[in-house]
């Protein structure tokens, strides 16, 4: 649960935190301060000069003072890096309308303050990766407890922003802990920057290996601290970025798409090799399908991986729009009615204890439940104002179409093996003909993964699904997204998708009569009588196949030698090859971050997940011995979702 910042203000106008009884910045200039004490004690611009990418974290992001100073500064030279990482954590961060009100303060940034404020996300603990500045500057937003989250990131460093109310207001954000967290960070030869010089925070320092030093402070301080890291240990963070940065990917659904499109943003050259006529078939080619989180009484992980993924692919959605991109959604709220009372229960009390903003998520009971949708139900549920559906080809033609210059795709092109030789990976065809080649390749074709060599101890398997199409006349009208055990979307293009049926190894392409007849069955359970009297036998559908896997988690990372498995906490990764694969029923919510994050590990960026998260979604877990155990969802109960 997070608290949020409330804005105050001095008698003079500096704003003030009645929280930590302390000021945001010095009363002679907030900008000045920032560029005399971070950017000034962290030798920049000059450090960024040339460089591909540079990474700063900073220690209490406030109100966005030091960020705004630094991306002004960025911006105005013209030898700066190619791409800006800003990663900055805070506890109690403000809303957008207290930003907006502080930042105003600043005209000299209103141009860059007005874009922050637009991508500002909603306050909800967790990383939120803001991209702005076409892509070239991003800002990632950890909202939480340093000394907690600070151990949960993984990146390197090449400057720190050591920033906060003062030790003796916020003691803990100055921790010998702290300290050793940023020193684990801390790209090699690091930098570090701060208005504080209290000797406990110095001595903290230097026993994590930082060299410190002593500069005049800004205003009416004295002095500040500089330091720079000088540790040899080996860097547990990121790797270095690739010196090429060609990739081929198989599988051109929402999973291939959406990481073809993360690795051209960032410079990538990527071939898709895709078996079916055109992109976006197979387990995405359904005409709508359901975006919403899940969340859990515990916040669990999956909970915590819908809800990140969610959002991220909002904002993903909203991105593509602004661009001019052919992508087909609405949010039409989405509401998870509970299968009986004490899934109510246990909902409401969720709702209650994570207390996530209400725009977010929401309990409605039976009667409001029935009031929003106009229909009559057994049970109240989750609300989701911001739900609603996907049409999954839309997505990935977007996605194709965000980068034409860097993205290339074949399509009737099936791959029947793959191969590394001489620092590449060729895709073949059944001839054994090289199709393509390129130094890295990601898998992302779904339950055809398993099939080839070095992915063949995948524990993946298919999962059958079919959903039916209702015609406009044949229902009731419906504006909200309904979900539970099934679904059912609003009108898209005169029809509703309903379903969804769900058979493991069962490899039965065609439509079955058994299985409309069980969707409708699912949907009287949500909506008693929407669709009585419906002929199951007059009604058309499609099946897919879904790559689960025994966890009901995504797989996504670099592909590890199954020779090399043991007991370790690592096992050494195939070079080049990575995957993207078993996303379930959850490939809209989880197509977007999934493919950030896979690009971040392939780039070496600052990733954009908690390391357990990043550690219970990676391939390897599988073949650990003893295996991770995550049962948030039994093998037997299937997700009803598209």
């Amino acid at each position: 649960m997070l608290e949020p910042a409330r804005l105050s203000f001095t008698p003079d106008g500096t704003p003030w935190s009645d929280r930590y009884g302390d000021i945001y910045h010095s009363r002679q200039g907030g900008p000045e301060q920032a560029r005399h004490v971070f950017l000034g004690g962290n030798d920049l611009p000059q450090r960024w000069l040339g460089r591909e990418r540079f990474v700063i974290l900073e220690t209490g992001f406030g109100l966005g003072l030091n960020f705004l100073t630094t991306w002004a500064a960025w911006r105005e030279d013209p030898q700066a890096c190619q791409r800006l990482h800003f990663v900055t954590v805070e506890k109690h961060p403000f809303s957008r309308k207290d930003l907006a009100r502080a930042q105003a303060a600043w005209p000299e940034f209103a141009p860059l303050a007005a874009e922050l404020q637009a991508h500002w996300p909603l306050l909800v603990p967790g990383i939120h990766r803001l991209v702005l500045n076409q892509g070239r500057v991003i800002l990632t937003l950890v909202f939480g407890d340093a000394h907690h989250c600070l151990r949960r990131l993984e990146l390197a460093a090449d400057a720190f922003y050591l920033d906060g109310f003062t030790p003796a207001r916020n003691p803990e954000i100055w921790t010998p802990y702290v300290c050793k967290a940023l020193a684990r960070l801390a790209a090699p030869g690091a930098t570090l920057a701060t208005w504080s010089v209290s000797g406990s925070l110095r001595q903290a320092l230097a026993a994590n290996e930082f060299t410190l030093k002593k500069r005049p402070g800004f205003a009416g301080k004295r002095q500040m601290l500089t330091g720079h890291s000088h540790s040899q240990k080996p860097h547990r963070c990121p790797a270095p970025a690739p010196e090429q940065r060609r990739a081929l990917v198989i599988g051109a659904g929402v999973a291939g798409t959406s990481a073809a499109a993360a690795l051209a943003s960032r410079g990538w050259q990527v071939q898709i090799l895709e078996r079916n006529p055109e992109p976006g078939q197979g387990a995405s080619g359904n005409l709508a399908g359901v975006l919403r989180p899940l969340p859990s009484l515990d916040d669990n992980p999956l909970a915590r991986l819908t809800r990140a993924g969610f959002l991220a692919t909002r904002n993903y959605l909203h991105a593509l729009e602004a661009a001019g991109l052919p992508i087909r959604w609405g949010t039409t709220g989405a509401l998870h009615l509970s299968k009986d009372e004490t899934h109510a229960t246990t909902q409401a009390r969720a709702v209650q204890k994570l207390k996530l903003p209400p725009e977010l998520l929401q309990y409605l009971d039976r009667d409001a439940a029935s009031k929003l949708l106009e229909w009559p139900v057994a049970r109240g549920g989750w609300y989701f104002p911001l739900g609603g559906w996907v049409q999954p080809p839309s997505l990935c033609r977007a996605n194709l179409l965000a980068y034409p210059e860097r993205i290339q795709t074949r399509c009737n092109c099936p791959v029947a093996d793959i191969r590394y030789q001489q620092g590449q990976w060729q895709a073949l065809d059944a001839q054994g003909q090289v199709l393509a080649l390129a130094p890295h390749l990601v898998m992302a074709s779904g339950i055809d993964a398993p099939r080839f060599s070095p992915l063949a101890w995948l524990p993946q398997k298919a999962a059958r699904g079919q959903v039916s199409l209702l015609p406009e006349q044949a229902t009731p009208a419906l504006k909200r997204l309904v979900c539970g055990q099934g679904y059912v979307t609003p009108l898209v293009d005169g029809l509703r998708v309903t379903g969804a049926s769900y058979q493991l190894d069962d490899p039965e392409p065609e439509e079955r009569l058994a299985d409309h007849q069980d969707n409708l069955n699912k949907l009287d359970g949500l909506l008693p009588g929407f669709a009585a009297g419906l002929d199951p036998a007059s009604l058309t559908g499609r099946v897919g196949f879904r790559p689960v896997s025994p966890d009901r988690l995504p797989m996504v990372g670099p592909v590890p030698d199954p020779s090399r498995r043991g007991r370790s906490r690592h096992i050494p990764a195939l070079p080049g090859l990575w995957c993207i694969q078993g996303f379930g029923a959850r490939g809209l919510v989880w197509s977007v971050l999934m493919a950030d994050l896979l690009a971040s590990r392939m780039e070496g960026e600052p990733l954009p997940l908690e390391n357990d998260l990043v550690a219970a979604l990676s391939p390897e877990r599988f073949l650990l011995t003893p295996a991770p155990s995550t049962p948030h969802q039994p093998p037997h109960q299937p997700p009803h979702e598209s």
